[in-house]
Order: C-alpha cells, then structure tokens, then sequence
C-alpha cells in the first residue's frame, strides 16, 4: 500500500533514533521512497552514513544547501505526501507549537501543508511538563497526529511514560494517513459543530450544552480523508481547514448556505436552538421587583429541513432539463449534497430518530443518546447509531469521538 509513496521522517536527539533505522527498512520494503532529516543532536544517536544506506537518499541537516535553486526546506515539504518525526524531543515539539523554524527539520515542519505524524520520546516527568502537555495540545487542535508514548523502563532510569510508542503502531499509522488522504480526495465536505446561541440582550442569551467535539472530529477525519472541509462553528478552534465562526441559528443557516454550492457532503453536527427570543434587548434588561420574567420565544428555522428541501428542488429542475434535452445526467449529480443530520435524544432514541428521519429528507441520521454522562455532550467518547432513509440502522459501539467520526464518514458510503 506504501508502493511509491514519499514518506520523510525527521529524527531528533534521543536514544530512541537508534529504533527508527529499522522503521526506514520496513518503509523501503513496502516499495515507498524515504528521506531523512536529522537535526544535529540526532547524529550523536545514529550515524549519517547508516541513514544514508538504509533510505538509499541523502540525509539533511543543513537548510543551506539548495538545489536546482529551491531552499531545501520548501522542496522537501513538496516532495513528501507524509511527514513523520520521530522520536519527537520536548525541544522540537516546543519549537513546531510555537512556529519557531531555527533548523532545517523544523523549517520543513513550519512550511509543510499536508498530513504530519508525530511521535514523542522523553523521560517521564518532561512528558508531564505541563508546558509540554500545552504543546502537544496545541500541535493536535492543527490537526496534527500525535502518538502518544508508552510506559515502561525508560533509557534515563526511570519508570513511566515516555518511551517511543513501538514502530508497528508507527508504521500503521504513516499507512493509514495515506491511504485515508485519497477517499475524499477531491470532495467538498461542510460540517456544522457547536451549540448556537440565541442573545436575549447584550449580556444573557440561550444555549445548550454542546462542545461542538463531535463536529470538530469529523471535521479533522475528513480532512485527514483529502477533503477540502469548511467548518461552520459556533467555537474558537484553530485548524488547518476552513472555519467560519457563527454565533446564532440564523447565522449558521447563512453560513451553510454560502458554503452549500459544489458541496458534495453536508454534515449538520450542531446543536441548532429551536427558538430564539423575538425581540433582543439593545441594553441589559435590569431586574425589577417582578418574581417572574416572561420572554416571548419565536422558532428558529430548521437548517437541515431546508437544506433538503433545496436539494429536491434542484434535482426537480435538473430532471426537468435532462427530459427536456434528452440527456443523461450522472446519477449523483442529482443527489449531490449528500446530507446528513444529527440527533441528540433523551428517551426513546431510535423510535425518535427513525421519526425525524422521514420528517427531515436527510440521507443519514445520526442518532445521540444524551441521557449518558460518558458519552455525547462535552465526552470524549461517544456511541451513536447511524439510521439511513430505508431505515436500516447501523450502530457504533463506544469509542473516542475521532474514531466514531471516522467509522460515520466510512458508513455514509464515502468511496
């Protein structure tokens, strides 16, 4: 699966380095074409002359010496589809966090657009730096792929987490990311996140729960996946595809309709308020000596109702044409957006879903059972059930919002 692709690995100071000779084998195996970039303290661990042997490359170090005219850390980002530093030092990750490109490997990782896999070695108590913890945290929000160390004896003596996870898990996941990077290659995919927020007046408004987790998710799997991903959030998040920050329900409707034309899937992973206040206050309403307020609430419109609505009515005309010219449309250009819907139900989940389902028009519903406190709301975790417009219904057992992501953009029969 790795036949051809270009795969460049970028080796820090640490004994782990020594591990990483044989990871290049296994690559050059697989029929994939291998460069190095080693920082100087890396050479203290592993030699030049055996990196150069086993990728059957020249090795770098030295941003100085271009070719053909092209600075070496703008010419090796374009060469490789995927970029793996490992083992990863609290140094180097310190220097990517913050956008600091003092050496050659740092450079490439400053300028590199695509797919980035990172795997950390250190002692124990770096690890739980919380300086580093930031920085890791940091690194993921970008999208970048983080594999966590192992625990065990590490080389300086202790005991704890911090050893370089084992080269097969880095190895799956170089071949996973690339070949994730062509199932949605070329496609549009919009995701909506968050909880939107309805303002009463300058200082109050209503909400809901959501941490828009679930929506950033897919978001980060569908990019992983090739897709050019616009993100409609009602949260701060810095990502490496679009994001357009929305407050309200009428926002994130406009929003979603700027962004619906050659959109090829649309995922509606927001929790949308169903009313918002009729009249906003324009300054803070005081509290008087009333025991009881009373707002006037009018229904918000319903986004994914009318997504849907929008796309029969666009597959109508384009039949209408196709008769009128005699001519044959492709199949999915009369059901392009794909669309898919999500809802959050305390009781009675999936007689509810299969109800909103047939109400809605969506191709998929996503069914969240929110009367859990592991799972669904604010979680890290999630278990959902996938219900098309036949009915059929396809459960995701638990697992970390990253993996559900991934499995829903696998079932909603992404090729």
């Amino acid at each position: 699966m790795l036949q051809n692709k270009h795969i460049l690995i970028g080796i820090t100071g640490g004994i782990a380095a020594y591990k990483i000779l044989t990871l290049i084998r296994d690559f050059k195996k697989s029929g994939a074409e291998v460069k190095i970039l080693a920082t100087p303290n890396a050479l203290n661990f592993v030699t030049k002359l055996t990196l150069q042997n086993l990728s059957q490359n020249e090795v770098f170090t030295n941003e100085f010496t271009p070719k053909n005219w092209k600075p070496e850390h703008i010419s090796l980002a374009d060469w490789a589809d995927i970029m793996l530093i490992a083992p990863a030092s609290a140094n180097t990750i310190g220097k990517i966090a913050q956008g600091i490109a003092d050496n050659l490997l740092t450079s490439v990782a400053c300028a590199f657009s695509k797919k980035i896999i990172i795997a950390p070695a250190m002692n124990v108590n770096m690890w739980n730096n919380q300086a580093v913890q930031e920085n890791i945290n940091t690194l993921q929000n970008r999208g970048i792929e983080i594999l966590s160390p192992e625990s065990g004896f590490l080389a300086c003596g202790y005991i704890g987490k911090g050893r370089l996870c084992s080269l097969e898990k880095i190895y799956n996941a170089v071949d996973e990311a690339l070949n994730y990077q062509q199932l949605l290659k070329g496609k549009k995919v919009v995701i909506t996140s968050g909880g939107t927020i309805e303002e009463i007046d300058p200082v109050r408004y209503i909400s809901n729960y959501s941490s828009g987790k679930m929506g950033l998710a897919l978001a980060k799997s569908a990019y992983d996946m090739g897709a050019e991903v616009v993100l409609i959030t009602t949260k701060d998040i810095e990502a490496p595809f679009k994001i357009v920050k929305v407050k309200s329900a009428i926002d994130m409707q406009n929003a979603v309709n700027e962004e619906y034309e050659n959109s090829d899937y649309i995922i509606m992973a927001a929790a949308v308020a169903d009313y918002r206040v009729k009249e906003r206050a324009q300054q803070k309403m005081k509290k008087g000596d009333e025991e009881t307020i009373t707002l006037e609430l009018v229904k918000n419109p319903d986004i994914l109702i009318e997504l849907c609505k929008r796309r029969h009515s666009e597959a109508n005309n384009k039949e209408i044409l196709r008769c009128a010219q005699n001519d044959v449309f492709a199949e999915e250009s009369q059901t392009k957006p794909i669309i898919v819907g999500f809802c959050a139900e305390s009781e009675n989940l999936l007689e509810n879903a299969k109800t909103k389902i047939d109400k809605k028009g969506c191709d998929y519903l996503i069914a969240n059972d929110i009367s859990r406190n592991d799972i669904g709301f604010g979680a890290d975790e999630n278990e959902v059930y996938i219900i098309n417009k036949k009915g059929d219904i396809n459960k995701l057992e638990k697992a970390p919002k990253n993996v559900i992501a991934r499995k829903i953009l696998e079932c909603i029969n992404i090729k």
